[in-house]
C-alpha cells in the first residue's frame, strides 16, 4: 500500500468497522500499528475524523415519530433560532438552508404528541414566521455515510 491512500483507506476500513482496533488496521493495510496510530491521529487533528460513536436505532428504543421540519425565520433571528433547535436533544439534524425556508430539521419523538409539543414550542417564538412540518412515512436511508475513492483501485 502506498501511503498516499493510506489515509483514504483507513477511513473506509473504519467506515467497515469503527471498533477495529489499530492492530488489525495495521494488519488489513499492510503498515504497522504506529502508522496507522500517527494517521488516525492526523485525521482527527484535521477534523477529518470527528470521533467515535454508535448508530442508534431510534425506532427500537421507541421514537418512532421523524419528523421534518422547516421554518421561516424573522431576517436577524436565524442564529438564535439555529442555537435553540440544537439544544433540543431530539433534534438529529439542523440546517441553515437556501430556497422557501431558512432552516429544516429533523427530530425524532416517541409519538405525535410529543412532537407536537415541540413544535408549539418553536413556533411561540416570535422570530419564527412559518413552519411546514413533514411526518416521515417511511426511512429509505438514514445516516448513511460513503467510501472515499481510492485512487488505483
Amino acid at each position: 500500500m502506498t501511503y498516499e491512500n493510506l489515509d483514504a483507506e483507513l477511513v473506509n476500513a473504519l467506515l467497515d468497522d469503527g471498533r477495529a482496533s489499530l492492530r488489525s488496521l495495521a494488519e488489513d493495510l499492510d503498515v504497522s500499528v504506529t502508522t496507522v496510530s500517527n494517521h488516525l491521529s492526523d485525521l482527527e487533528d484535521q477534523n477529518i475524523i470527528q470521533g467515535f460513536t454508535p448508530r442508534l436505532n431510534y425506532d427500537a428504543l421507541g421514537f418512532d415519530v421523524t419528523a421534518v421540519i422547516q421554518l421561516k425565520v424573522e431576517g436577524d433571528g436565524l442564529p438564535e433560532i439555529s442555537d435553540r433547535l440544537r439544544e433540543f436533544e431530539q433534534m438529529t439534524n439542523v440546517y441553515e438552508v437556501t430556497g422557501d425556508y431558512d432552516v429544516i430539521a429533523i427530530g425524532r419523538f416517541r409519538d405525535t404528541d410529543e412532537m407536537n409539543d415541540q413544535i408549539k414550542a418553536l413556533l411561540a417564538d416570535s422570530d419564527i414566521n412559518e413552519s411546514n412540518t413533514s411526518v416521515v412515512l417511511n426511512a429509505v436511508t438514514e445516516n448513511e455515510q460513503f467510501e472515499l475513492t481510492v485512487e488505483g483501485y
